[in-house]
């Protein structure tokens, strides 16, 4: 990575967040790289709770991160940085989908806009090392979540799936602790408990985001920032 050397690169991977954000506020622009890699997986899973359309989540992803990067400097540290991060992953994404003008009301705080029936959910090219049934299990997830009405689908991703906290998705959300364990739990009774248990043992792996994906989001995303993102 230009301006940085080995030895830093590695050193910077093991740094909390909090101190990461110091030091890109203190005129190490290039270790947003660090930030971004790290968190690439939660976000993607937060924009497509909400959007469902895959072809539109790299797109968010990236307005996610030029807006946390030109904002940087106002995250307080109240909360974790990867809260603070989903949040604006959230926001970005409620505009997109309020903008498609296909419903007539969904509020940001809340998402109190009621949505329909789903369509399935048509997974991702699937991994050929991957084992069929691990295969069999994530579509089963993802379809089983995608298909729940986004009060519920939102909060099914950040806690179950990202294994966020209550705290942390309420944060996220914008939303009372109360409110989410609700959702929580209404979300769980729309998911039969047969396949619940199925959708657990594979949670880990749904929503993957592949090592390609990655790159080309950090080197589109510098590109705009007029960064040179490593290799």
């Amino acid at each position: 990575m230009a301006g940085m050397c080995m030895p830093e690169v590695a050193q910077a991977s093991e740094w909390p967040d909090e101190e990461i954000v110091r030091r890109i506020l203190a005129g190490d622009a290039l270790l947003f790289e660090v930030l971004m890699r790290r968190h690439n997986q939660r976000i993607y899973r937060a924009i497509r709770s909400i959007l469902r359309d895959d072809s539109e989540c790299e797109d968010a992803m990236q307005e996610t991160y030029v807006s946390a990067f030109s904002h940087l400097a106002q995250f307080a540290g109240r909360a974790k940085f990867s809260t603070w991060l989903t949040r604006i992953a959230v926001n970005e994404a409620i505009k997109r989908y309020s903008a498609r003008g296909k419903f007539e009301e969904v509020e940001l705080e809340g998402f109190e806009g009621e949505v329909g029936s789903m369509p399935a959910f048509q997974s991702s090219s699937p991994s050929p090392e991957a084992e069929a049934s691990r295969f069999e299990m994530r579509g089963l997830l993802e379809e089983a979540v995608l298909a729940l009405p986004l009060p519920y689908r939102a909060v099914v991703v950040l806690r179950d799936v990202e294994e966020m906290s209550t705290a942390e998705a309420a944060e996220a959300l914008a939303l009372t602790d109360s409110n989410v364990k609700v959702r929580l739990h209404r979300a769980h009774e729309l998911l039969r408990s047969q396949l619940l248990e199925r959708v657990r043992a594979s949670s880990a792996t749904a929503f993957g985001f592949h090592a390609s994906r990655c790159d080309r989001i950090v080197e589109a995303v510098f590109a705009r920032l007029g960064l040179s993102a490593g290799k």
